[in-house]
């Protein structure tokens, strides 16, 4: 075989190590590292290797810039077929009338939304889960400049012990009060189920624009395992990673015409140039793989999941925010277990274990989102290795293991072999 018929045979490091060893060896590390160790970040998944082919294919060679049937380089003509393959499976999939897939990340999503829809000094609302900052990735650096933020911080009701429940109710009399352009539902660390009808009926108290962002529960969505934020909301945005398991990406949805022309032009030629079309291929390859019955029973799996985590972990003593998960996550309240211990350093032990988790804020949280009083678990990645609940009982008593420990570095290293002992029973998809 001559060399180059050796290098597309090869696995991607071993392609990689004939021009640069360096990176080559550090893909290979990483490689070793996911596969050896348990991935817990409820914004993670593993792809599948079709993905990941189409994501690092020659379509990488390729500009693009505009649209299908528009645009303004020659030689697009493949490149239109696939992106409308794109995006025939994904209003397929979730719904809807109209959706861009070429936002390079949920970011870039929700920026195109926000300048489709607001002017400088339009007034947003978004909620505040931990009392001090609007939920992850809606605080973009462009909202400091263009609008005037005013946050709702009520995301429990003080009368309730189970902290971490949307209070509707407040979000309604917000609406009221501030009159926002934009209302804005959907969010990293929340466990339970949203109500988009009832952010329907704030928003229409104050003709606001009503935007979800369901990055975290996509792949949820798409498989009929959580409720639909169509028809209630306006704009929808995601990433296409997460419950959805595609590559890193964005993604925007509506059902309004003049809205999908709006975000068309907001995107392209607003804040962004070139689509990445090995991407826009990799979430067709997705989104494909999420139509098929396969993808429902997984996403089922991954909520079960959920719940016998959550439920093997408070049976543990650890207090969850909202008292469980309806979805694919939860947040572990670490100020019921040790007043002194931070969900930074939870985490670093956890890693430390073999066991990857990220910290998190929780509601009424003290805490600088640097050092947090939470930890945020998620297993959406462990379903697709085919861990199921007899499993999750074993991951929540190895956590317990090791924040019981309080950072034992005994305990952490034996935590690691059990850990890689599991890992090598359900090995990664290949």
């Amino acid at each position: 075989m001559t060399a180059q018929t050796d290098a597309v045979s090869a696995a991607p490091h071993d392609v990689i190590g004939l021009t640069d060893p360096q990176i080559a060896d550090l893909i290979r590390l990483e490689q070793q590292r996911q596969e050896q160790t348990l991935e817990l970040i409820a914004s993670e998944n593993h792809t599948s290797p079709a993905v990941m082919a189409a994501s690092g294919s020659c379509l990488t060679n390729k500009y693009c810039e505009g649209y299908v049937g528009k645009r303004y380089y020659s030689g697009c003509q493949y490149y239109d077929d696939i992106e409308q393959i794109a995006i025939d499976r994904v209003t397929k999939l979730f719904g809807c009338k109209f959706a861009n897939v070429q936002p390079h990340s949920g970011a870039n999503a929700n920026m195109a939304a926000f300048v489709a829809t607001l002017k400088p000094g339009d007034t947003f609302s978004s909620i505040v889960l931990s009392g001090r900052a609007p939920d992850a990735r809606l605080a973009c650096e462009y909202l400091r400049y263009v609008v005037q933020p005013e946050h709702y911080p009520l995301v429990h009701d003080e009368s309730r012990e189970d902290f971490g429940h949307i209070d509707y109710d407040a979000v309604i009399e917000v609406c009221k009060k501030h009159k926002p352009k934009l209302l804005i539902c959907g969010y990293s660390a929340y466990p339970r189920t949203i109500d988009f009808a009832k952010f329907r009926e704030a928003a229409d108290t104050c003709g606001a624009v009503l935007m979800a962002d369901i990055a975290h529960i996509a792949g949820l969505v798409a498989a009929g395992v959580h409720p639909s934020p169509f028809p209630h909301c306006d704009i929808v945005t995601t990433t296409t990673h997460k419950t959805l398991r595609g590559p890193r990406g964005g993604l925007i949805m509506t059902n309004d015409e003049e809205i999908a022309k709006k975000i068309d032009r907001a995107l392209f030629p607003g804040i962004q140039g070139g689509p990445l079309m090995h991407i826009v291929a990799a979430k067709a390859v997705a989104f494909g793989e999420a139509l098929k019955p396969e993808f429902k029973t997984y996403s089922k799996q991954v909520v079960k999941n959920a719940d016998a985590l959550a439920k093997a972990l408070m049976g543990l003593g650890y207090a969850l925010t909202s008292r469980g998960t309806d979805n694919h996550l939860m947040v572990i309240d670490l100020r019921k277990t040790d007043a002194e211990l931070t969900g930074k350093i939870a985490a670093l032990w956890l890693e430390q274990a073999g066991i990857i988790t990220s910290k998190s804020t929780i509601p009424q949280d003290d805490r600088s989102p640097f050092q947090t009083s939470g930890v945020r678990l998620g297993t959406p990645a462990l379903t697709t290795r085919g861990l199921k609940e007899a499993e999750m009982k074993t991951v929540a008593d190895l956590i317990h293991r090791v924040i019981s420990s309080g950072g034992d570095e005994t305990v952490l290293a034996k935590v690691r072999l059990d850990v890689q002992a599991l890992c090598q029973r359900f090995p990664m998809p290949h």
